[in-house]
């Protein structure tokens, strides 16, 4: 159904800040120049040392519908995020994060409330992101915008598309966030928001929008640039599957992707091993396949190691027939 326009459903707005007083006014002028107008504006100044809070504040003087809090104590990170979602309206419908970094289009909330509002047992809504140039994860189908969460979720454990985004490309129907207390898992640093959509969507559906609504920064000293430094990403699927695949994916299903995905993880080290990172690279991955069941096996990586050198002489010793015309 149709946004009723004479009383369209309010949407929670959130941008957890700690000194962002560089980007911070971008952020904040993507959501006053929303298409859809029902919304307030929560913005959390956690403890930062930088103009943050005044930037926030001299917004908030100037529309009714921004509130700004600031901590009373510096929170880390994924705390922050649950401490400024716990401070949504009790009145809104749905909620959106916004990281200060990042900023959405015009257009963002007001697509993905229509979708909701048409498909009332989803969820979660995503769609496509920005990243510098580049177009972020892979949607539904075209023109699909609607499946169960549990063949989305099931389907992203058999290394099918990432569709979830990131926080600040979500929506979220509100009552999801008030359900969770936290609504994100604090020691998850880099995988907590796809962590919660796992969760949540064992009992809704999720839907997609088949345009780019939001876009999110790469900058010096954020938890993007740190996951991409340690590659977190290997770790985190490797989580999610063993979190999640028994829930999600027969009992034949799990053990060929837990397989699959312990030889990729090897796989992956062997490839690092090269390039000679400190104790800190290696202690992080060695303690996230125990946290997962996985014993840390030097044999396993230097079976991996093995592969690699016989698949280059391989690559080569093709390139050599090519040359001789063989």
């Amino acid at each position: 159904m149709p946004v009723d326009s004479s009383n369209p459903p309010l949407v929670s707005v959130v941008t957890p800040a700690y000194n962002e007083e560089k980007y911070l006014a971008e952020c904040i002028e993507s959501v006053l120049a929303q298409s859809y107008t029902r919304w307030d504006y929560l913005i959390v100044n956690n403890c930062s040392t930088d103009g943050t809070l005044a930037v926030a504040q001299k917004y908030a003087a100037r529309d009714s519908r921004i509130r700004v809090i600031t901590n009373s104590t510096l929170l880390p990170a994924v705390a922050n995020f649950n401490h400024a979602l716990r401070q949504i309206s009790s009145a809104s419908k749905y909620c959106k994060m916004v990281f200060a970094d990042d900023w959405i289009y015009p257009e963002c909330i007001g697509r993905m409330v229509t979708l909701m509002e048409k498909h009332p047992t989803i969820g979660i809504s995503g769609a496509y992101g920005l990243q510098g140039e580049a177009v972020l994860w892979q949607g539904l189908p075209y023109p699909s915008d609607v499946v169960s969460g549990r063949e989305i979720c099931r389907q992203r454990l058999l290394g099918r598309p990432y569709v979830f985004g990131s926080a600040t490309s979500i929506l979220y129907r509100a009552d999801l966030v008030r359900s969770r207390n936290p609504f994100y898992d604090e020691s998850n640093v880099h995988a907590a928001d796809s962590e919660t959509c796992f969760e949540l969507l064992k009992g809704c559906d999720f839907g997609f929008v088949h345009q780019i609504l939001t876009f999110s920064r790469e900058r010096e000293g954020s938890l993007l640039q740190m996951s991409r430094e340690l590659n977190s990403s290997a770790a985190d699927i490797l989580h999610e599957l063993v979190a999640y695949g028994p829930y999600y994916l027969s009992p034949d299903e799990y053990a060929e992707c837990l397989d699959a995905t312990v030889s990729k993880y090897y796989d992956f080290l062997a490839s690092i091993l090269p390039q000679r990172r400190g104790n800190g690279f290696w202690d992080y991955h060695k303690a996230k396949l125990k946290e997962n069941g996985v014993e840390f096996s030097w044999v396993s990586l230097a079976r991996a190691v093995s592969e690699k050198i016989v698949d280059r002489f391989r690559v080569r010793g093709r390139g050599g027939q090519q040359r001789w015309g063989l």
